[in-house]
């Protein structure tokens, strides 16, 4: 079965396809993935602006809710996650199911984050003026990860992204797909609203170039 892109909502099928392959056994095909097109970029980035506007004013409980879950899920399938990454990036079991911890425990804190969002209120320099910090989220956000570290980085990115009320764009190395594509999935089967976190796997030069390309995104973090 193939693995597809998720866009706005929904699981979004691709003209070209990509089979991830256990680098220690390159018998062992791990899955066949969905490859975006910059037409797939595109869409998901207008997916994830149209979604910004209502989920940048969600409640906190929401916003905690959902990465709990997805922590919850992430830790009781450890191993099968773990055992996942291994065989695609190459990591020895035992690292690759502490990764997998990891990235329930990022997801862990940042559904602890979204309750507990504050400012900061400072007296000013100026005679009866004050001054107020808020954190306010930016829009959409776009996120390319690598390949040697295939589900921390994920959630050390797409977790606080989202607990302060930003969209997402990702785009995950193409030589991992699986763990990137397992996290989406439990985020998105999290309840997550359609079009806050967009999944397009595929090659750096088409997917991220048109990433880059696009004004619709307000920020990008590569690792």
């Amino acid at each position: 079965m193939v693995q597809k892109n998720l866009i706005d909502g929904e699981w979004i099928a691709s003209s070209e396809t990509f089979r991830n392959i256990n680098p220690s056994n390159t018998n062992d095909v791990v899955g066949e993935y969905a490859r975006a097109s910059a037409d797939d970029a595109r869409a998901a980035i207008a997916a994830a602006k149209a979604a910004f506007p209502a989920w940048s004013r969600s409640g906190i409980l929401e916003r905690h809710a959902i990465l709990r879950k997805t922590a919850d899920e992430i830790l009781a399938r450890k191993d099968e996650l773990g055992r996942l990454l291994s065989r695609e990036e190459g990591k020895t079991l035992i690292e690759g199911i502490g990764e997998t911890v990891r990235a329930g425990q990022i997801f862990d804190f940042f559904a602890g984050e979204c309750l507990r969002l504050a400012g900061e209120v400072l007296p000013s320099a100026r005679p009866n003026i004050g001054v107020e910090i808020t954190r306010e989220p930016i829009g959409v956000v776009g996120i390319i990860t690598p390949w040697n570290f295939p589900i921390a980085i994920p959630a050390w990115k797409i977790a606080p992204a989202l607990c302060y009320g930003n969209t997402v764009v990702f785009k995950p190395a193409e030589l991992v797909p699986g763990s990137s594509w397992a996290i989406v999935d439990i985020l998105h089967r999290a309840g997550l609203p359609k079009g806050v976190l967009n999944l397009v796997m595929g090659k750096g030069s088409v997917v991220g170039q048109a990433m880059l390309d696009s004004p619709d995104i307000h920020a990008i973090t590569f690792t």
